[in-house]
């Protein structure tokens, strides 16, 4: 495969077994993906398919037990845990279900924490961080705490903290999970406008009206990738809701 045409991911034949007392839990059995870069890609599947093993994985916060994986080109899945932390605060974007703000820090300084740590001047650090709340309308809340704001806007706060680095791809875990209806379409209509500004998105969600955001949705079952669909979608007159049309593609 030519370097412009390798995906921004790649899974090869992934496995993750769990062992506890004597117990094998196969988490993942033999996944294969890919993700183009600039594309948005839902995974869904029912509680304990292993959604969360798979985002683990592509988020270089754990390992495969078996199988490949290569991030913009190269092979990461025999990382130590070191060289995994420098790539994932370098190229990966999280978004966590509960937030993950501390909360002592200013909405700020939550933003800032992952970025001092790379060595960035204040100045650009201070550019990043007052971008990123822009994008995502909360540079009125700067010097708030999380305590202070609601859950929504607590999300938005979280999304802004992934996009200040400049990741290659953004993680979505449950990213609506702990949100009200209202704030959850909210928080995915933001994720819409990164995408379309050119981020790259992975999201896991357990609610098929979400997965209809992305281009294409993957279904995983039992560990493995049993369906793909690509997705298209349009708004009603009033610009409302969204109605999904889907073509089957594994």
């Amino acid at each position: 495969m030519s370097a412009s045409k390798q995906p921004l991911i790649r899974l090869q034949d992934v496995k993750k077994v769990f062992f506890t007392d004597e117990v094998e839990t196969h988490a993942l059995a033999g996944t294969h993906l890919d993700i183009a870069n600039g594309e948005y890609v839902s995974i869904t599947g029912p509680s304990g398919c292993g959604k969360s093993t798979l985002l683990s994985i592509l988020g270089l916060l754990d390992s495969p037990t078996e199988g490949k994986y290569w991030l913009n080109g190269k092979l990461v899945s025999d990382l130590s845990l070191s060289e995994r932390a420098l790539i994932r605060n370098r190229e990966v974007g999280f978004i966590f279900q509960s937030f993950n703000l501390i909360g002592d820090l200013s909405v700020y300084e939550n933003v800032e924490l992952p970025l001092t740590y790379r060595g960035l001047s204040n100045a650009d650090r201070k550019t990043r961080v007052t971008e990123a709340l822009e994008k995502v309308g909360m540079a009125h809340r700067a010097k708030h705490l999380p305590s202070q704001l609601s859950g929504g806007q607590q999300q938005r706060v979280a999304v802004a903290r992934a996009v200040a680095g400049q990741p290659l791809i953004l993680l979505a875990d449950e990213p609506t999970g702990n949100l009200d209806s209202k704030n959850g379409e909210a928080v995915m209509d933001l994720l819409r406008e990164l995408h379309r500004g050119g981020a790259t998105i992975c999201m896991v969600t357990h609610d098929p009206r979400y997965a209809t955001f992305a281009d294409r949705a993957i279904y995983l079952f039992d560990g493995r990738v049993v369906k793909e669909e690509m997705v298209t979608f349009k708004q009603d007159e009033e610009g409302a809701s969204l109605v999904g049309s889907h073509a089957e593609v594994v």
